[in-house]
């Protein structure tokens, strides 16, 4: 691996870690401010792909509000860094602490995040997609089973 290789890796992961803390801390600014405005996401939990920031600002104040949905902790683990020029694919496993009205839980998942390099040379996200990290099985009427 290059030197140059090496320096971008490094920036992508500190992206990554920022948007994580910020996530984990629920600093909801600087979270969103992680992603290009335009960014798209998967989530295994909602029925629809979100199609921008600002929608997903939408569905997390509806989480907040339907739900009082708050982000307690949130692990990192089992990390990769993918490059292609001015694009990276960082994958890991995430173990997130939630709290809703109904209680506490904790959330295993895989997401794969991908950063765009933008002409200031930041890394910004413009794809995230979260899934359960052990798939469940479908309820006994064939339906998919939620998280939580």
């Amino acid at each position: 691996m290059s030197n140059e290789q090496e320096r971008q890796e490094q920036q992508v992961l500190r992206a990554a870690d920022g948007l994580v803390a910020a996530f984990a801390e629920e600093r909801l600014d600087d979270y969103f401010s992680a992603f290009a405005p335009d960014a798209t996401f998967v989530f295994h939990t909602t029925d629809r792909r979100i199609e921008s920031v600002a929608e997903y600002r939408r569905v997390w104040a509806s989480w907040a509000a339907d739900d009082d949905f708050h982000v307690l902790k949130c692990r990192s683990s089992d990390r990769r860094i993918q490059l292609w020029d001015d694009t990276a694919v960082f994958t890991h496993t995430v173990e997130t602490d939630v709290s809703t009205r109904t209680g506490t839980g904790t959330l295993h998942e895989r997401e794969t995040i991908v950063f765009r390099r933008g002409a200031d040379a930041l890394w910004l996200a413009v794809h995230e997609h979260l899934s359960p990290a052990v798939p469940f099985p479908p309820d006994p009427a064939g339906q998919p089973r939620p998280l939580g």
